[in-house]
């Protein structure tokens, strides 16, 4: 019988300091008893992204103090990490090459005084490729047999840096090789999340969410039973718990539910990262490295998990909402589709759309930082129709709060949106627009930013209350 495989993938909290490398090997060791075959998936230790990417800054700027400032700062941290947990002179020499790389690639972009998106790649790269060793040496002063390992020898990607996607089809074939001798050997292997590479070997990045998305793809390329991404909360929360002190762990959601939690605020991992899991039925747990034995949140492919009917309330903040309105669109075909062309040309991300059924108005919401532009862009597109009177104005609302309600449950409850609106009623929040999906996964109401705390706290209300089952 094959052994079963875990993948453990830690954040940059969870390795940002001696003191929490320790526990993050513990926890390693601790789940090997149960899991022997199992790899672990590490970010840059927590901060150090941050400070590559302020080096590249200054450096485009030519500011040569503020750059050798980074290279300290970033050399200091893991020297430090190596020096307190006592690691072998090796590791310490690893990590004096990718500074030497460091300084090479900042003193490259001084003097052009401009970062390639490869060249941004190369430097990010760097917190990952210095990590894998920083944790495998803590990992061997436990006991536990490691091996660093650098994603972009298997986890082939096509060549958009920055935000590289990951060519599923071939990756497994090329990690197989990687993977089975250092299993063999007993070792555990501890990959560089975030990267990958081109098949011409260049390093690439994977995007916002790239440890985690490696994590996934990880688990695919070697077949593995689970995933488990650690991080500083116990799972995925029914709300933010800096907004409801009562706010609690939810134990599983399905994918539909934490695609909606992610894309309205939540802050949960990306549904791009778990979408190979989901596909290969591989279930993903969100776990606490500080809080180990808690058991987290389970995310499963389909079906209502537990009983409730909603499971979490989320609220994205600074939106500015963007109505387009006029008695005389009725009728008149392309509004909608010049609308949002003059969006999409702005690389704008709408976050909401509601059009009135009389077509005689369109509301999109926009971040705060693009409102404006947003509004002078269709103002502009409709400059005729506006002198034509066949559209009044177009308005925009700043300051809004999109909340969202989630569950899968409620498709199947009658009354749902009923007791919704009837809580924030009776707690004189003013909702200005209201989104459905057609999943009927979830709710979106656009509240002014006075209403999203009163808001958030209603519906929460609903969650935790006894009513709130099947």
């Amino acid at each position: 019988m094959a052994e079963r495989t875990l993948v453990m993938k830690f954040g940059g909290t969870s390795v940002g300091s001696p003191e929490a490398l320790r526990g993050m090997a513990e926890i390693v060791g601790r789940n090997l008893k149960k899991w022997p075959r199992s790899a672990v998936v590490v970010s840059a230790m927590g901060g150090v992204t941050d400070l590559l990417l302020a080096g590249t800054a200054a450096a485009i700027r030519g500011d040569t103090d503020l750059v050798k400032h980074a290279v300290r700062d970033i050399s200091k941290r893991h020297m430090d990490a190596i020096r307190a947990g006592g690691l072998d002179p090796e590791t310490g020499e690893a990590i004096e090459g990718f500074i030497r790389e460091l300084k090479n690639l900042y003193h490259a972009v001084t003097i052009l005084r401009e970062a390639s998106p490869r060249a941004m790649d190369a430097i990010a790269s760097l917190g990952e490729r210095m990590s894998i060793q920083i944790v495998a040496g803590y990992l061997n002063q436990a006991g536990v047999r490691a091996f660093p390992l650098e994603a972009s020898s298997f986890l082939l990607t096509d060549s958009k840096f920055q935000n590289a996607s990951p060519i599923m089809l071939e990756i497994p074939a090329r990690a197989k090789p990687v993977f089975a001798p250092i299993f063999a050997r007993g070792e555990v292997p501890v990959v560089t999340g975030f990267i990958g590479a081109t098949s011409e070997g260049v390093i690439t990045t994977l995007g916002r969410g790239g440890s985690d998305f490696s994590a996934a793809i990880v688990g695919v390329a070697i077949r593995a039973d689970e995933v488990w991404i650690y991080t500083d909360v116990d799972g995925v929360m029914t709300a933010d718990p800096r907004t409801v002190p009562d706010a609690r762990s939810l134990p599983s959601l399905s994918y539909r539910e934490i695609s909606e939690m992610a894309f309205y605020g939540a802050k949960v991992v990306h549904p791009k990262t778990i979408r190979p899991c989901i596909e290969r039925g591989i279930p993903l747990w969100i776990k606490n490295t500080f809080h180990p034995d808690h058991p987290g949140t389970v995310i499963l492919a389909n079906g209502q998990t537990t009983s409730d009917v909603i499971k979490a309330v989320t609220a994205i903040r600074n939106q500015t909402l963007i109505t387009v309105k006029g008695g005389g669109m009725l009728g008149i075909p392309g509004i909608a589709a010049r609308t949002f062309a003059v969006v999409a040309r702005m690389s704008v991300s709408v976050t909401m759309i509601t059009q009135a059924s009389s077509e005689q108005s369109i509301c999109l919401s926009v971040p705060s930082s693009s409102g404006k532009a947003v509004q002078a862009g269709l103002e502009e597109e409709f400059r005729r129709e506006i002198d034509r009177e066949d559209i009044d104005a177009i308005e925009a609302l700043e300051n809004c709060v999109i909340v969202t309600v989630v569950g899968e449950g409620m498709r199947k409850t009658h009354g749902v949106s009923g007791r919704i609106f009837s809580a924030l009623g009776a707690t004189s929040v003013n909702v200005i627009s209201i989104a459905q999906g057609s999943s009927e996964c979830s709710i979106s109401m656009v509240v002014g930013k006075d209403d999203e705390i009163p808001a958030v706290r209603a519906i929460h209300a609903l969650i935790v209350s006894k009513e709130n089952v099947l």
